[in-house]
């Protein structure tokens, strides 16, 4: 199998260490990943602004990237969730079809199609409270919502039980959202800031040391709300720790 790594615009310029323990992660899983150099933005910022056809030359840029790759994997699952469900700015040919149909957010690729079952380079000597974003849970669909009674399930906390030394705090409202939100974080500050805020105190509360997340843009809402509240509570995507970060 040939994977194409899709590495989002934000992830690129702010945790550019997040995209590279998604690479390392891959190869070391005896992956065979490209990393297409002129890739850019999926598209789903402008799509998120209700702006749908201004992300056309986005999308038209990221089918001509990735249409050619068996599996494109990336670490967000926003931006899974756009290409799979909401890539509809530009003429659905077979190409197109393609590459939302093949389309992967990293926790559900390693769960799901390379069923990974050990990290024995990856250890973990923390407490992590786990986040999953709206998107993971509602549109993904990678772990249960608290909100439909239905039996539990987590794909990230499945990888992550295989982390030596890894330990779990339970906030007492896991599936609330953290305020971000994309735009909402912009155009309602006061409330999406409220909400960070409670989604890190819940987590510190629990005992947290660290927030893990599949979805970096979730923890830069949080991060930002932790520093300027004073919670000593700190971040990381999984893909670090699943790749054998420390601390």
């Amino acid at each position: 199998m040939k994977i194409g790594l899709f590495i989002p615009c934000y992830i690129d310029a702010f945790y550019p260490n997040t995209g590279i323990a998604t690479l390392e992660l891959l190869e070391k899983l005896g992956q065979d990943v490209d990393y297409p150099m002129n890739q850019t933005c999926c598209g789903q910022p402008m799509a998120n602004s209700g702006c749908n056809s201004d992300a056309a030359a986005a999308e038209a840029l990221f089918v001509k990237n990735f249409a050619k790759y068996d599996a494109i994997v990336m670490p967000s699952g926003s931006c899974t969730h756009h290409v799979r469900d909401n890539f509809d700015a530009i003429p659905q040919t077979d190409e197109v079809k393609h590459v939302r149909a093949h389309t992967y957010e990293l926790v559900e690729f390693l769960h799901d199609i390379l069923k990974v079952e050990d990290f024995p380079w990856a250890e973990f000597p923390h407490k992590v409270g786990l986040h999953n974003s709206c998107g993971t849970l509602r549109a993904l669909r990678t772990a249960s919502m608290s909100e439909l009674g239905e039996p539990f399930f987590s794909k990230p906390m499945d990888l992550l039980k295989k982390v030596k030394g890894i330990s779990f705090a339970t906030p007492k409202r896991p599936d609330e959202c953290c305020g971000f939100g994309g735009t909402f974080s912009v155009t309602e500050e006061a409330v999406s800031a409220r909400m960070g805020y409670d989604k890190v105190r819940d987590h510190h509360e629990a005992g947290a040391e660290y927030i893990v997340s599949a979805d970096t843009s979730c923890m830069i809402h949080q991060q930002g709300c932790a520093e300027r509240n004073g919670v000593p509570i700190r971040f990381i995507h999984i893909a670090e720790i699943l790749n054998g970060a420390r601390a």
